[in-house]
């Protein structure tokens, strides 16, 4: 094999690998020791002239409309920020905004299943995004995943407690959730403060494969709270060291003093502020909402007929519960549980 076969060989192979076998552009460039900017114009080079394009002496006639460095570019864009960067008023890469950045941007103008296409041969697909909020302290989450949490639960099976994970949902019949292009196999985070619903409702969830839930009438408070807990040290029927979020109430006078009281059989620690995605028990809530975003909901009634339908058929998914623990924010839980 002479040395232009060598690299029509390499173009092959690289292009094959994120095309077909769907590998991302990073690892790609990094096995195959290969710049980035350089598998750009091999990926240009194919969409314009399919595998013989990227044969030797095949660069007359008129030239790609999306060149290698127009790929490099929007690639970049899309997985190095969000719309906001361009001074868009959303958070999420739609097919729509994105033509719209590359037309005013770079001056391309593709259709809709064009425009798909391309971030298909770039590694990018519709992904439903996390949500990070940009109050979250990175030193604080060391904290809690390298002291906070390892102490507790040195403790905790010093006592023989059961761990539980709690968070307290709200769920609203016109709560929507949506999709944004991304890496493929690397989830987009996107920053937002949360929303609003109507139903509340408070759940646990154990390494083991355990759930409890419970609706809440009002607001949920402190007395509520203390209710909760003592439920589920009553049906864990030992000592429970119970992981929560920083809700004012959880840290009220009332609180803590019942804590005090029964710190023998139930201690409580806190995620950092700003990190629903340390709990488990987020989980419960991602895939209860999507279930109900099927449902005809035409009333309140029949949203809590629904979502009790759905709460009651996760808690009988003692795998799916335990699949909530093996995220890889949450993995750290069954690290300290052996």
């Amino acid at each position: 094999m002479n040395k232009t076969e060598i690299r029509e060989k390499k173009r092959k192979e690289v292009v094959e690998a994120i095309i077909l076998r769907k590998e991302p552009i990073v690892l790609v460039a990094r096995i195959y020791k290969t710049p980035q900017r350089t598998i750009f114009d091999w990926l240009a080079r194919y969409r314009k002239g399919g595998w013989g394009g990227l044969k030797e002496h095949r660069k007359s006639g008129r030239p790609p409309k999306v060149t290698g460095e127009d790929m490099r570019w929007l690639y970049d864009a899309i997985t190095m920020g969000n719309p906001l960067n361009h001074q868009f008023d959303f958070c999420l890469w739609t097919l729509a905004i994105s033509r719209t950045m590359l037309k005013r941007e770079r001056g391309i103008n593709l259709s809709k299943s064009s425009l798909s296409r391309l971030f298909n041969h770039m590694g990018l697909t519709p992904q439903r995004p996390t949500h990070k909020s940009y109050k979250q302290n990175p030193d604080k989450m060391q904290a809690y995943l390298n002291e906070t949490f390892p102490k507790a639960m040195v403790k905790a099976k010093e006592c023989g407690a059961q761990l539980y994970f709690v968070d307290e949902a709200s769920v609203r019949s016109d709560a929507h959730r949506g999709t944004t292009w991304g890496k493929r196999g690397e989830t987009p985070v996107v920053r937002d403060s949360g929303g609003r619903f109507g139903l509340k409702v408070i759940s646990a969830v154990s390494p083991r494969g355990d759930m409890r839930f419970q609706f809440i009438e009002g607001s949920m408070n402190s007395r509520r709270f203390i209710q909760f807990l003592k439920k589920l040290r009553k049906d864990a029927r030992q000592p429970i060291l119970v992981v929560a979020d920083n809700a004012r109430y959880h840290h009220s006078k009332l609180v803590q003093a019942f804590l005090e009281e029964n710190k023998s059989n139930i201690m409580v620690v806190f995620l950092p502020a700003y990190s629903p995605e340390l709990n488990p028990d987020e989980q419960v809530w991602n895939h209860a909402k999507r279930l109900l975003g099927k449902k005809p909901i035409t009333n309140e009634p029949d949203m809590k007929r629904a979502l009790l339908s759905i709460l009651l058929s996760i808690q009988k998914r003692i795998k799916l519960i335990k699949s909530f623990f093996h995220m890889p924010d949450t993995k750290y839980v069954l690290a300290l549980c052996d």
